[in-house]
């Protein structure tokens, strides 16, 4: 599946996908990679299936290729969602990893993708054992750009008003490797009509100090006024690296979670995107970094919502009460979630009772 659409098309369908963001309804739902829990993440099919399910944004991680095509992705490796090792076995690089970065878009649109797996004495066991099967039926990496059209057509021609939610991966590595990826993204989105907060989008990133050049440099030089989101991560999930002593040391996120760090994020961000687990204090209560948030005016989408065996937290009887949690008690404004249609119904149902 390669939708493609002439400058005219692009154009005209640039002009459905506005809508304001103080529109949207809330709680937002967030397609973590697409309709992640069903289908392999991030391949257009997994796209056109969250978009079915409604979801009021489509998440793109984003890549860049050797030869500087973006690539809808969710890590800079490889390794574990295709078949890159039995295509390509000599192109790891020292330390095992095939980065895409190495590979041109010819390459990489050989690859077959299959949902997330891990290599245990050299067979592949999926990730998420209920999911879709591995390498079962066809499906490849997808450009940006395909994914693009492929959202602005579907609401073109279906006119459910779906938004993009798109995440700059690891910017310090690209610019290391001499890429500069937020430009890229930016461009990217420019040419597809968003540049404005009256767009359904929202532009995500683990790194503070790259969305703050975004912010200050690189939006206002292409005339754009995107509502950026601070994603948090944990110290040690090694988001972001800084060079120290001939070596790498993890950036440390611990100030995003402060009163002093939530009032810089708000300087630059219209909200943040932490790890579930850091709205909540060690006895289980709900903490004060979602009041805090909101009271500074930033939205808060925590990550990530999965209804597999295994990823609802054992206090919760089901991933309904784990997503209702988080809902009415935590009171967030949105969640990522790899399945979106339970969220939606949930989202109905606590409507339906409302009224």
């Amino acid at each position: 599946m390669r939708p493609t659409f002439s400058l005219l098309i692009t154009t005209l369908l640039c002009l459905a996908s506005t809508v304001s963001v103080s529109e949207i309804r809330s709680p937002v739902v967030i397609a973590h990679r697409g309709a992640s829990g069903y289908l392999p993440e991030h391949t257009l099919e997994a796209k056109t299936l969250a978009y079915a399910m409604r979801a009021d944004y489509i998440e793109q991680d984003l890549v860049l290729s050797k030869d500087d095509h973006l690539i809808v992705m969710h890590d800079i490796y490889l390794d574990n969602v295709t078949n890159v090792r039995d295509l390509f076995p000599g192109r790891a690089r020292e330390d095992g990893h095939f980065y895409t970065i190495d590979f041109t878009l010819e390459e990489l649109k050989q690859l077959q993708v299959t949902g997330p797996f891990v290599s245990v004495l050299g067979n592949p066991l999926p990730q998420y054992k209920q999911r879709f099967p591995l390498w079962k039926s066809r499906f490849e990496l997808a450009t940006f750009e395909e994914e693009l059209e492929l959202i602005q057509g579907l609401n073109q021609s279906l006119g459910y008003g779906v938004g993009i939610y798109p995440e700059i991966k690891k910017p310090w590595f690209h610019l290391h490797e001499g890429k500069d990826i937020s430009r890229a993204v930016l461009k990217t989105l420019k040419h597809y009509g968003y540049t404005g907060r009256d767009n359904k989008v929202f532009l995500q990133a683990f790194d503070a100090e790259e969305l703050q050049r975004i912010h200050a440099e690189l939006m206002p030089a292409l005339e754009m006024d995107l509502p950026l989101v601070q994603l948090i991560a944990e110290t040690e999930w090694e988001e972001k690296r800084l060079p120290e002593d001939g070596g790498w040391t993890n950036y440390d996120y611990d100030w995003m979670r402060t009163p002093t760090g939530l009032q810089k994020i708000s300087t630059y961000a219209v909200g943040i995107g932490p790890w579930h687990p850091m709205l909540l204090g060690q006895d289980g209560q709900v903490n004060t970094l979602v009041a805090e948030a909101q009271r500074l005016g930033l939205k808060v989408h925590p990550f990530t919502f999965r209804a597999d065996p295994g990823q609802v937290p054992e206090r919760f009887d089901s991933f309904e009460d784990f997503a209702r949690f988080y809902l009415e008690e935590v009171k967030v404004d949105g969640l990522f979630t790899d399945h979106p249609d339970k969220v939606r119904a949930l989202r109905q149902k606590r409507s339906l009772h409302n009224d």
